[in-house]
């Protein structure tokens, strides 16, 4: 099998898209498939590279190797990517998709419409899921109509502030009545741009920070609990990991503290009460099907300190896959070796294109 890994990409996520792919690579079982790697630099160029080295993928190096040119072709005849090799255009047909991109142009519903649009089977989400999930505002009213409690929130427009920043904080503070506050850009992952506001210094100082990654910002309510995640797989019929726990050593979740602090604690399983993980199995599920998710998901939510309540973060179509990736362990202490997980992200994605 002919299996498309994407890595890159224009988000800014862009390094631990290709920290992910890097380790997808050096996983995937080589005498069942035969790997094909495109790379999108942070300028958009689509680049082949073939003999893939997992470790330029992880540094960047990559692309100071020879590469090629290559476009994913939207015409179903060619079912896979247009290769402009010596000045002539070739074909390869492509069998499966892995798109290892996170953030904007991998996990919200662009690259997915694309795939769609050719024909090729892909692991994860389809449009809208992908769309809807990586929009927290969206997200929001869709959990919220499946009957799973969640933080009270605030959407702020980057119009308004521009116009009325203090209108603006006072709308917020209205509404979630008391500091500390999260801020984060309603369309970016990884914790790109989030911000914890005590003040309203501190919430202006937050704003003007996550209004440079998106026109749309959501103010959280702070939560005091355990930052919980649940790993779902499956397409009609999903199973929801065990639920894992982050217990990071900086003030909370930070982009740093996921990808490049290893002093961050996971525990597999979470330190929280029998009927508590039951519960975040239950609605880790309900938020997936909800969301309309297929192939693969990360849940993540908050089981507070004060009565283990279980309430829902955010869920990522996309989630990390790189050695300290919490969905890849979550799923090996199911029993899933990192190979034979790929293997089953796969058949998945074959069965969702041709039942």
């Amino acid at each position: 099998m002919k299996l498309l890994i994407l890595f890159g990409g224009l988000s800014s996520e862009h390094e631990v898209s290709r920290v992910s792919a890097s380790s997808i690579v050096r996983n995937a079982d080589k005498e069942k498939y035969d790997l094909v790697t495109v790379g999108i630099t942070k300028d958009g160029r689509w680049l082949l590279y073939e003999n893939p080295d997992p470790d330029k993928m992880a540094s960047g190096a990559w692309e100071q190797d020879a590469c090629i040119p290559a476009l994913l072709s939207a015409d179903r005849s060619v079912h896979g990517l247009t290769i402009l090799r010596d000045g002539a255009a070739q074909t390869m047909r492509i069998d499966c998709c892995f798109p290892v991109l996170h953030g904007f142009g991998g996990e919200d519903g662009t690259i997915q419409g694309l795939l769609t649009l050719a024909g090729i089977p892909f692991v994860g989400p389809g449009v809208a899921a992908s769309a809807n999930s990586m929009d927290k505002s969206l997200t929001k009213v869709l959990v919220d109509r499946a009957g799973v409690r969640q933080a009270a929130y605030y959407v702020a427009l980057r119009a308004d502030f521009e116009k009325d920043a203090q209108a603006l904080m006072q709308g917020v503070m209205h509404t979630l009545s008391h500091f500390p506050v999260f801020i984060k850009p309603c369309s970016s992952g990884s914790s790109v741009g989030v911000h914890k506001a005590t003040d309203l210094e501190t919430l202006r100082e937050g704003l003007e920070e996550a209004f440079h990654w998106d026109e749309k910002v959501m103010v959280e309510e702070f939560i005091a609990g355990r930052e919980i995640e649940v790993a779902v797989m499956g397409n009609t019929e999903p199973v929801a990991s065990l639920a894992g726990e982050i217990a990071p050593t900086q003030e909370f979740y930070t982009y740093d503290a996921k990808y490049k602090d290893e002093s961050s604690a996971l525990y597999i399983p979470a330190r929280i009460p029998e009927e508590a993980m039951q519960t975040v199995r239950q609605n880790a599920l309900r938020v997936y099907q909800a969301m309309g998710c297929r192939g693969l998901s990360r849940v993540d939510f908050f089981c507070t300190f004060e009565n283990n309540e279980i309430i829902f973060n955010e869920i990522n179509t996309i989630p990390g896959f790189t050695s300290i990736s919490m969905y890849p362990k979550l799923f090996g202490h199911a029993g899933y070796s990192y190979p034979a997980l790929i293997d089953a992200l796969v058949d998945l994605a074959m069965e969702a294109q041709h039942g």
